[in-house]
C-alpha cells in the first residue's frame, strides 16, 4: 500500500542541487556534500493525532519517511523508545535508546537506510563502524536478506565483533580508528561492489534518526528547552534539527527550538574545538582516545551541518573528562535503572557542568540522550 502523503526528493546540503529518489546515491555528485531528503510538506495539524493511533514504531511517521510502500519496509520494531523523567535531577528527561532492537539508536538509521538500499536495488551493503552501527547494519542486513561487510578498528570490543558476526556479517578488523575503517570499506566496495552505508554518505540514516525529534514532541507535548547529545558522527543531531524544521512546516510547532549541545570526550573532541574556534568545519582530531566508542570519530562528514545546528539553536559544544565518563555511566545505571553506555555518561557530566556554570538553568527542561546500552564489556 502506498502511503506517502508528502512527495520527496534528494537535495544537496551545500549546493542545493536536487535529484529524484529513483536510484542509489551516496554524496552529491557536484560537490561531494551529504544529500538529504526534502519533503514537499503542507500544514497538517490533524496528522499528529492520526500518527499517535498507529503501532508504536518509528514507521508510524511514515508520511515523513522515504519508503513509499509499507510492504518494502525492513523493520525490527525500532523507535518509540521511553522518555523517562529523571529520579535524581529536576526537569531532566532521559531518552533511553537502548530499548531499540540492537540496543542503540543506530537501529533507527539502519532501518531506514537498509529499507531504501534494498528498494533501490542494492545487492550487498557495507559500512565502517566504531561499534553500534555495525551491529545494527548486520541485523537489518540479515532481516533484508542482503550480505553485509563491516570494517572496524582492531581494538573494538570483542562483544561487538561477535554480535556482528552472529548476524552473519563479514567482519574485518583494521589498524587505526573509524576513519581508517572507512578507507577499507571504500577499497572493499571498489573491488567487490556493494552499497556504502557510511554515516551521512547516503541520505537515509538521518531520516531514521530524525524521528527522535518527533518523539520528543509526542512525549512532552512540546519541545524541551535543551538537548544534550553525545556526538560522534552526529547524524541524530542533524536529523533532529531537520525534524524541527519539518514540524514547523507541518504546523505542529512555531519557531521555537531546543538549544542543542554536542557532548564529546576531551580525548576526541573535533566538534567542540571547531565550535569554540568559530570554524565552519571540524579538522580531524589527532590520536583520538576514548573508551566511549560512539564518540571516537576524529572527523565527521557532517561537521558543517552539526556546527550550523549548534549555532542556529544558540546551543553549544562541551568536552568532558574522559577519566570520569564510565563512572558517570555507572551512576545512571545504578540510580536511574537504565541500560546506559559510556556515551550517556558523557552527557551526564555535561549536564552537571553546564548547570553548575549557569549555561543551563535549573528551571529549563532538559533531554539527555542515552544513545545505547552498556555493550562494551
Amino acid at each position: 500500500m502506498t502511503t506517502r502523503r508528502f512527495p520527496a526528493q534528494l537535495a544537496c546540503s551545500r549546493c542545493d542541487a536536487t535529484f529524484p529518489i529513483r536510484e542509489l546515491m551516496n554524496l552529491c555528485p557536484h560537490d561531494g556534500a551529504p544529500l538529504l531528503v526534502r519533503y514537499d510538506i503542507a500544514k497538517s495539524p490533524e496528522l499528529r493525532d492520526e500518527i499517535r493511533s498507529r503501532p508504536a514504531t518509528m514507521w508510524r511517521y511514515r508520511e515523513l519517511l522515504p519508503a513509499d510502500d509499507e510492504s518494502e519496509i525492513v523493520t525490527l520494531g525500532e523507535g518509540i523508545t521511553p522518555l523517562l523523567q529523571s529520579k535524581n535531577f529536576d526537569n531532566v528527561w532521559l531518552k533511553d535508546e537502548s530499548k531499540n532492537p540492537t540496543r542503540s539508536f543506530k537501529s533507527r538509521g539502519m532501518a531506514a537506510a537498509v529499507t531504501m538500499a534494498k528498494r533501490l536495488g542494492a545487492r550487498s551493503l557495507a559500512a565502517p563502524t566504531a561499534g553500534n552501527a555495525g551491529a545494527a547494519l548486520s541485523a537489518y542486513g540479515a532481516r533484508a536478506g542482503l550480505p553485509v561487510f563491516v570494517a572496524m578498528p582492531r581494538d573494538t570490543p570483542q562483544s561487538i565483533v561477535d554480535e556482528c558476526r552472529g548476524y552473519g556479517a563479514q567482519v574485518e578488523l583494521v589498524a587505526g580508528v573509524i576513519t581508517d575503517a572507512g578507507k577499507r570499506v571504500a577499497q572493499y566496495i571498489a573491488e567487490n561492489g556493494g552499497f556504502d552505508l557510511s554515516t551521512l554518505k547516503e541520505p537515509y540514516r538521518v531520516e531514521g534518526k530524525k524521528i527522535m525529534g518527533y518523539e520528543l514532541l509526542e512525549d512532552l507535548g512540546r519541545l524541551p528547552d535543551v538537548i544534550l547529545y553525545p556526538t560522534g558522527g552526529g547524524t541524530g543531531l542533524i536529523g533532529m534539527w531537520k525534524a524541527f524544521n519539518e514540524m514547523e512546516r507541518l504546523g505542529w510547532i512555531g519557531s521555537e527550538r531546543p538549544r542543542m549541545f554536542s557532548v564529546q570526550s576531551n580525548g576526541c573532541a573535533p566538534v567542540v574545538r571547531a565550535f569554540n574556534e568559530g570554524l565552519e568545519t571540524a579538522p580531524e582530531w589527532e590520536s583520538p582516545q576514548t573508551g566511549a566508542w560512539g564518540l571516537r570519530v576524529p572527523r565527521a562528514i557532517g561537521d558543517r551541518l552539526m556546527l550550523r545546528a549548534l549555532r542556529d539553536s544558540h546551543g553549544g559544544a562541551i568536552a568532558v573528562d574522559e577519566a570520569q565518563i564510565e563512572t558517570a555511566a555507572a551512576e545512571l545505571r545504578t540510580s536511574e535503572g537504565i541500560d546506559a553506555g559510556p556515551e550517556a555518561g558523557a552527557a551526564l557530566l555535561a549536564l552537571r557542568t553546564l548547570r553548575a556554570e549557569g549555561t543551563i538553568r535549573n528551571d529549563e527542561a532538559v533531554v539527555l540522550f542515552s544513545t545505547g546500552g552498556n555493550k562494551y564489556h
